[in-house]
Parts: structure tokens; sequence; C-alpha cells
């Protein structure tokens, strides 16, 4: 067996990446307007299914609506690809794309959505400012649980980065966002 080299790490990844990006979601979409379309179906269903959702939506400084990102791993190699809107007070701001890449034993593909909540002025500014965003292991996610509920408890609602990760499909188990990078685009 071939010992793994930081060289072909990084080239596996950016295979990876660049495979998910041509998944539906990446070069090559109808840009702005389809953007903005799937962002809307995405607040919408997270709405609907997860009411909880709405007091966060209320009270944060911003949200980054990420609709459909896609995840896939092949023997040692992953990566996920993704795009989608900030919104501000309900209008879009800025564009930006969501890209993981991953070492390590894996196989499968998934797709997810999810939403960032930026809950003070401060953590807003700090995303909107960075030459390219990294979600963290300091990021609060507020889980899922009896299936159709949000748990948003004293830590969730004081966090300044709050997470929802919904509407997961496929091979995959589990959806983590700790790794991807933010970065803005112009569609």
């Amino acid at each position: 067996m071939r010992p793994i080299t930081r060289r072909s790490a990084i080239l596996g990844g950016l295979s990876a990446t660049t495979l998910t990006a041509a998944c539906g979601n990446g070069i090559g979409s109808a840009g702005a307007d389809r953007i903005d379309a799937r962002v809307a179906a995405t607040v919408d269903f997270m709405q609907q299914t997860f009411p909880g959702t709405r007091a966060l939506r209320e009270t944060s400084r911003g949200m980054l609506v990420m609709p459909l990102v896609t995840e896939a791993g092949l023997l040692t190699f992953g990566g996920a690809y993704g795009r989608g809107a900030l919104l501000v007070n309900g209008v879009t701001v800025d564009y930006y794309s969501a890209t993981k890449a991953s070492v390590g034993p894996q196989l499968g593909a998934q797709q997810y959505a999810h939403v960032l909540f930026f809950r003070t002025d401060e953590a807003l500014a700090e995303f909107r400012t960075s030459p390219g965003w990294v979600a963290g292991a300091d990021l609060t996610y507020a889980f899922s649980n009896e299936g159709q509920t949000f748990s948003t408890d004293s830590t969730t609602l004081t966090s300044p980065v709050v997470a929802v990760v919904f509407g997961q499909t496929g091979l995959i188990v589990g959806a983590t966002i700790e790794g991807t990078k933010y970065n803005r685009i112009i569609p």
C-alpha cells in the first residue's frame, strides 16, 4: 500500500470537490435567480417543518442559507460543494459557496441543506469581512429531536452563530459542516 502524502491528499480532496461541484449546483447553473429561488424554498420548508427556527430567524442579524450541499467520498478522499445566499433583514446581500475536503476512510454521497444564523452584529461582520470563513468546532448546532422539532436552549440562543442542518438524503451517515469554508461568489 502506498503511503498518503500531503500532495496526494490535497489533490484527492480537490478532485472530490470538483466532482461534487458538477452535481447540479455548481458551474453552469442559472446563477443568482436559481440560487434565490432555492433559498426562498429552503427557508419556507425549514419554517414549516421546524417551527422552532422562526425564533432564530426573527432574532438573528443575518442568515446564510445553503439550500443544497452535495457531499461525496470515495475510499480516502471526499469533498462537498454548495451555493447559497446571505440574507440580512430578509434581503439577499451576497452569494456564497461552501466547500469542504476530507481525508480518511469514506464511501458514499449525500445532500443536505443548512442555515447559519448570525446572532450578533460582530459575528455577521466577521463573516462578511473574512476572505474565507471556516465553520469551526465552536459552532453551535440546534439539533433536531423527536423528528419535527428543533431544540433551542439558552446556549443556542446566546451563541454568536447557530447552525441548523436538515433535509439529509443519501448514503453517508450524518452531516456536519465543521471545516466547511465559505467564500463570496458572483453567480
